[in-house]
């Protein structure tokens, strides 16, 4: 079963620039990401202790419809970018998949994934998801290879630890989707990718591994909203690349 939120997509038409932005107005560091060869999508990264926040651009249009988070960040795109789509870790992801498949789920085969970093060093991992992601679709799963200089024991100890430009580590600890079927959505979700959500009136609400995730009926404004627990000293929030963001101390 998924442990939490892996990592939320943002499609960005330049992740350069959008990392640029959020670390001046959220104070936070992008220090990974790379290019995923083939795949047409190339991406910056901001890690937040376990999870991470990925800006993900688009230079082959073509090649990212062949994946379901590159098409997600391409339909994102035509309509301005933002959230595109987000994954769940899942460490048990080659037999989580065919349960769930047995289990009536439409959830698509493990794939293993890659990208190269700026200093040629490989970062692998395994996806498995719907035919398509969005908005208002269940996520992904996913599981990292546990070594490297991204995903190993003392990297991931230094991720934890590391000061953000903001003047503490950041955690992510919660998403809020605003949809058109809150409970619609909730019910696929248990259904696709095993993530069982609570009904309260017209919202949805589940916790994994400590973080929570909301879906609540569509309104005016962003479609996402992310919580991060950042060194702030009151709770304040802004709106960026199409997202809100709350910064809770």
């Amino acid at each position: 079963m998924a442990s939490g939120i892996d990592h939320v997509v943002i499609a960005v038409a330049d992740p350069d620039a959008a990392a640029a932005e959020l670390t001046e107005r959220l104070g936070l560091a992008f220090t990974g990401g790379g290019r995923h060869a083939g795949l047409g999508t190339f991406n910056r990264l901001a890690f937040l202790g376990d999870a991470y926040l990925e800006l993900l651009g688009v230079d082959d249009s073509a090649a990212a419809q062949g994946w379901a988070i590159g098409a997600a960040a391409v339909r994102a795109l035509e309509h301005g970018g933002g959230f595109a789509t987000y994954g769940l870790v899942d460490e048990a992801i080659r037999t989580t998949v065919p349960r769930l498949q047995a289990n009536d789920s439409a959830i698509g085969p493990v794939v293993h994934g890659s990208r190269d970093r700026p200093d040629g060093e490989r970062v692998e991992w395994w996806t498995a998801s719907l035919a398509e992601l969005g908005p208002d679709r269940p996520p992904f799963l996913i599981r990292h290879a546990a070594w490297g200089s991204e995903w190993g024991a003392d990297a991931m100890a230094a991720r934890r630890a590391f000061i953000h430009p903001a003047g503490s580590p950041a955690r992510l600890v919660g998403l809020e989707l605003a949809v058109p079927d809150p409970l619609w959505l909730a019910a696929a979700c248990f259904v696709q990718v095993g993530l069982e959500f609570i009904a309260i009136g017209r919202t949805a609400i589940a916790t994994a591994g400590g973080q929570s995730i909301r879906l609540v009926p569509t309104q005016a404004g962003p479609v996402a909203s992310v919580t991060l627990r950042i060194g702030s000293g009151s709770t304040r929030s802004t709106t960026a690349l199409g997202l809100d963001f709350v910064l809770v101390p």
